[in-house]
Order: C-alpha cells, then structure tokens, then sequence
C-alpha cells in the first residue's frame, strides 16, 4: 500500500519530460518502430513525450576550430535546447560494424562543449532493433561509455530487439507476449526511476573530468 501511495504522489505532481527518438535516419527503420512504441508506453505511464527526430540533432564533423570561432551547428544548439527541457531520454539505436553510428557520437560530442555540460545528471534508457540475433546489443555498450563518461545516468536495463523485422504487428506492437510485456515493464520502471529522481533529488551535482595523475587545471574541469 505505501508504494500504491507513493506512486500515487508522484503522479500528483509534475510529469516526467522524457526526449525520445530513434537515432536512424531511414525512413522505414526498425528502431524508429521500436521507438514509436515506447513513446506510446512512457505516454501511458504517465510521462509526457518530446518526440524528436535524429536530423533535428545531425550535425557537420567536429571541428575544434569551428567551435572556437562560436560557429555552433544548429543541431547541437537544438540538441542542447532539448536535453535542457527534459528529465531523461529513451533512445534508440541501430548496430553500424558492431559499434554505434557516427551520427549519434558526433552529435554527442558536440553537445559535451557546452557550458553547463547538458548530459549530467540526466537519465537515459538505452534501446535497439536489428534483424540480427543479438538485436543491435553491441550497439548500445558503446554508446552507454560517452553518455556515462559525461554524468549521464543510463538505466541499467537495456532492450535489445533481436530479429525485428519479423516482431512487429501491422499496429505496431510487439507480435511476442512476453516481449511485449518486457518491453512495457523496463519502460514502466524507468520512469519510476526518472520520477524518484525528479521529485526526490540525491546530492551528485558535480561532474568531474579528470585527464592525468596530478590535478592541472588544463587536464581537468569541475563543474
């Protein structure tokens, strides 16, 4: 009954702003699927859904000097704008030779140079879909190390998709039971997590870069 009650209070208050989007840019991708139906389930649960696309966030390689000369690509800026205006994001990601797409880590590390660093202390939940048996798995352990080199909080769970072309109904659910139900939990739990953070703040409000053996302020930032 006290977890009823507690979860009861925090529907109460604010809802949780959650970013989601699917980080391929084609038009009849499967994580883009997979991203359509979690952003259906976190609407259920009670979260509020900034759904985006991955070409508002696309931008041109990094380049020091651009960045320097305050020439900041319009992607990074929305990138940022949007981070800033939500609790957490839900992404999810194809499997590009066992690693993660370019796109997304050029993106990210664009959005690390601003000022306060706008990856800390949000949390994220990790998705993806493949044809393969793994589900794009690999995917998603490399892009957990720069999201949580830079304070983000990835959700442990992680969903991987394995031979999704063929998991899918005509409506767009999960044409497996267990599957689906996996999939609505790890969702579910997550916005648990993000609301508990939300309306009850722990004390991590530094992020710390540390590059060498011995402090030098131009081998490491605080913030």
């Amino acid at each position: 009954m006290t977890q009823d009650n507690d979860l009861q209070k925090f529907r109460t208050q604010e809802p949780v702003k959650l970013l989601i989007f699917s980080v391929s840019l084609r038009k009849d991708s499967l994580n883009t699927q997979l991203i359509k139906l979690a952003a259906g389930i976190a609407e259920r649960h009670g979260g509020k859904v900034d759904y985006a696309n991955m070409r508002d966030f696309d931008c041109p390689s990094y380049d020091g000097d651009a960045e320097h000369a305050n020439e900041i690509p319009q992607g990074a800026l929305e990138f940022q704008k949007r981070l800033l205006a939500n609790d957490a994001f839900i992404i999810s990601s194809p499997e590009y030779n066992s690693s993660m797409p370019g796109l997304i880590k050029n993106s990210i590390d664009w959005v690390s140079r601003f000022r306060p660093q706008p990856f800390n202390e949000k949390h994220g939940l990790l998705l993806s879909a493949s044809p393969s048996m793994a589900g794009g798995n690999k995917s998603l352990w490399q892009l957990r190390v720069p999201f949580e080199y830079l304070g983000a909080r990835i959700f442990p769970d992680m969903f991987s998709l394995a031979t999704a072309h063929q998991a899918f109904n005509p409506d767009g659910t999960l044409n497996n039971a267990v599957l689906a139900k996996r999939f609505d939990d790890t969702i579910a739990a997550f916005i648990q997590l993000v609301e508990a953070a939300k309306h009850y703040p722990c004390m991590k409000k530094a992020w710390v870069e540390f590059l060498g053996e011995k402090p030098d302020p131009t081998m490491e930032r605080v913030e």
